[in-house]
């Protein structure tokens, strides 16, 4: 039987994740919630639900229906004014916070977008050994004993010699009534991944863009580490040359000069053939830029990198182009140009601002790679 707080809870839960995911994209562009990652829980602002109810005043006044009055006369001292200014007309706006596990915060992004499951490569996968409880046997040690199991074969033992009273109802388990649980070690399948960002931390590139590259970056590695449980995450800056860094610094560098993007590629290729067997390894380039390069010969090379090796070893390339209003965008168009829209391991994204974080989500992540 289901209590009625426990239906009014689940109610109040479908509420929240139905505001939740309304604002979502609200959530997703905001940098407050990154910065709460390292906690379980995230406590998220939405407009308070409140049931209508009677709300008493301290004040020391009669009671309903004590003197004159006509029916729909408001109760109170009408003439009494709190407060300054002009009275507004536009109700006020309460605030609950909720707290959501970022978990469940992927899941809602993933109902959103309607992500599907990431479809690992066949071959690439290793092997965990557990321990797997699943049979029950009549020996073993007293950390082991299962005493449901245990209850119940002493009850059906009594019942069957008609020891059992109904009415003192006292079960006493024997030594042959004792059931333990056993376990055996089974090879559990996981697929490893590896995440690899570049970003473009050239003069065109403001705090704005790197901004966006950041909180998209969040969401992105928040998906794939809940499609796999051996992951790993590479970055990688660049100007006119590259360096791979932490995480600290690939967001927050503020570094400048000119942009030379095929050292960024050569970097990754480096990593890649160095710590990642492509044959054991799910591998995930994502380069980010406002699309300026230093020429057009440069360009060429990053091409053909992307052509012969990242569209080989990877399971998807994919590259998101921010808008800048220093940068020309011409490497999205030269991408496009070479790969189309039919080459499924090559996925171009143009972010125009921070509304657009989750459509370039969609696009990268959209064909379950």
């Amino acid at each position: 039987m289901v209590l009625k707080i426990e239906q009014d809870l689940s109610r109040f839960k479908k509420i929240v994740r139905g505001k939740v995911k309304k604002e979502l994209g609200k959530f997703v562009s905001s940098g407050e919630l990154i910065g709460k990652q390292g906690k379980k829980l995230i406590s998220i602002p939405i407009p308070r639900i409140d049931n209508p109810r009677f709300k008493f005043t301290d004040k020391q006044q009669g009671g309903v229906g004590q003197g004159e009055g006509d029916v729909g006369d408001p109760l109170g001292e009408g003439d009494e004014q709190d407060g300054q200014g002009n009275a507004g007309n536009a109700p006020g706006q309460h605030l609950l916070e909720v707290d959501v596990s970022l978990d469940e915060l992927v899941d809602l992004l993933g109902e959103e977008l309607e992500l599907p499951n990431i479809q690992p490569k066949s071959n690439e996968k290793f092997e965990e050994i557990k321990n797997v409880y699943k049979g029950i046997r009549r020996s073993g040690p007293e950390s082991l004993r299962h005493n449901k199991r245990t209850y119940k074969q002493a009850l059906k033992r009594q019942i069957s010699t008609g020891e059992y009273n109904p009415k003192n109802p006292i079960v006493i388990p024997y030594k042959d009534d004792r059931r333990y649980r056993t376990y055996k070690q089974e090879r559990l399948p996981h697929f490893k991944a590896v995440i690899i960002y570049m970003m473009d931390v050239s003069g065109s590139m403001g705090n704005e863009q790197k901004e966006i590259v950041r909180l998209e970056s969040f969401w992105i590695d928040a998906w794939l580490r809940k499609q796999y449980k051996g992951i790993e995450t590479r970055y990688i800056i660049h100007d006119a040359v590259a360096r791979e860094v932490d995480q600290e610094t690939f967001y927050h560098t503020r570094e400048s000069g000119g942009t030379i993007i095929s050292s960024a590629y050569k970097l990754s290729q480096q990593i890649i053939d160095t710590d990642y067997d492509p044959m054991q390894w799910n591998i995930y380039p994502f380069h980010f830029s406002d699309g300026d390069n230093w020429s057009a010969n440069d360009t060429q090379e990053c091409l053909k990198l992307v052509d012969e090796y990242f569209s080989k070893v990877a399971n998807v390339f994919c590259y998101g182009q921010v808008e800048s209003e220093f940068g020309s965008g011409q490497f999205l168009k030269d991408l496009n140009e070479k790969f189309g829209q039919d080459h499924s391991n090559v996925i171009t994204s143009q972010i125009e601002n921070r509304d657009g974080i989750l459509t370039s989500i969609k696009d990268f992540l959209g064909k379950g790679k």
